[in-house]
């Protein structure tokens, strides 16, 4: 089974979306499947109005064809709403062609963060770009209810995981700062909402990892915190376990796999009781979620770190890549895309990774993109 992901979200650009999509083609192999990335490299690009790093493709539709028709894909993905998706999915349809969706983003509240155009009339154009999907993955049951109550069909649950083994707790600190250590992983922009966070009246440190378009103004405001930058890899985990709490201010992810790398490395999660950490830490104890966020922030500081890990060992990304190539097989199936003869030969295999076993075991995140 050949599968294309059509993205606008992609390196260098450093994010859950991103980092959840290399999961999935990194995984591709396991679930008998090559998987593709159809990205905005290699077109003439612009900038994102108000936040430039991210590079919008300026391509047709007869472009786009032609890089679809060299891969000749089984199944086509579309992760994103932008200029890519949008072009992707009217190849899909002159084909006649059936696809799935992935929602990963508040866009409506991200958008009315910038411009004052209201959320309905946002829902309204997501409505219509997802409303052809054979089946539109979701990440919570949140976001699903949410999208159900603006008139979404066909939804399905795809969730995300981490990679325990490289974030986990560590005996050595790399941040010699006053403690405790509170701290943010993100895109520092104005709908991660970081103000409410800086603001705080906290003891020790603040910390913030990440790069965006309000790190120059957050930096003049909030002098006292320490703006790490952006941060990958060992380097990353290494910050999360030297920290003591995780900072989560956002009012608008839909999921943030920074949660999962925060708990996985024992760090307790202080957040606001909104979609996203109500439903990653759902009756575990791992978090503290309130909307007074420093008081969540200091009681967070009692939270025994045990069960933040017990909560990270839940969520691998095994499950995650087996309910998303589950999703894309049975549709590429009642298509006629694919011999249902190949579902059942694959059957073991995903028994084996929903149970857990599998790409992690066998060094999953060796094979992730450059």
């Amino acid at each position: 089974m050949r599968v294309l992901v059509a993205t606008d979200a992609w390196r260098p650009q450093i994010n859950g979306v991103v980092r959840s999509l290399e999961r999935m083609i990194a995984a591709a192999p396991d679930f008998g499947a090559t998987a593709q990335a159809l990205t905005p490299e290699g077109f003439h690009q612009i900038g994102l109005p108000s936040y430039p790093d991210i590079r919008l493709a300026l391509a047709t539709r007869r472009a786009l064809a032609e890089r679809i028709g060299q891969f000749g894909p089984d199944h086509i993905h579309i992760a994103t709403e932008g200029p890519i998706g949008w072009l992707t999915r009217a190849v899909c349809l002159a084909q006649k062609r059936p696809f799935t969706t992935s929602y990963h983003t508040r866009f409506p509240q991200y958008v009315a963060a910038r411009w004052p155009i209201p959320e309905s009339w946002s829902y309204g154009l997501l409505r219509r770009f997802h409303g052809p999907a054979a089946a539109v993955m979701v990440s919570t049951p949140t976001v699903e209810e949410e999208l159900r109550q603006y008139g979404f069909q066909k939804l399905v649950r795809w969730g995300r995981g981490v990679d325990l083994s490289l974030f986990h707790p560590r005996a050595q600190s790399v941040l010699d700062l006053p403690r405790p250590i509170f701290l943010s992983v993100g895109r520092v922009a104005v709908e991660k909402n970081l103000d409410a966070f800086l603001s705080l009246r906290l003891p020790g440190s603040k910390v913030v990892v990440g790069d965006g378009p309000a790190r120059a103004d957050l930096q003049r405001a909030y002098p006292d915190a320490h703006f790490l930058g952006v941060k990958e890899g060992d380097d990353l985990a290494a910050i999360y376990a030297s920290s003591d709490v995780f900072v989560f201010p956002s009012l608008t992810d839909t999921f943030g796999i920074v949660l999962l790398e925060a708990a996985a490395s024992g760090l307790p999660v202080a957040a606001f009781p909104v979609q996203g950490p109500r439903d990653v830490f759902a009756g575990s104890g791992a978090a503290v979620l309130d909307e007074d966020l420093r008081a969540a922030a200091m009681q967070a500081l009692r939270v025994r770190r045990e069960t933040c890990l017990e909560l990270a060992a839940g969520h691998s990304w095994a499950s995650s890549a087996a309910q998303f190539y589950g999703h894309i097989r049975r549709v590429a199936q009642q298509a006629g895309y694919l011999p249902r003869e190949a579902g059942a030969a694959a059957a073991s295999s995903f028994t084996a990774f929903a149970n857990g076993r599998g790409a992690e075991g066998r060094g999953l995140s060796g094979r992730l993109p450059a």
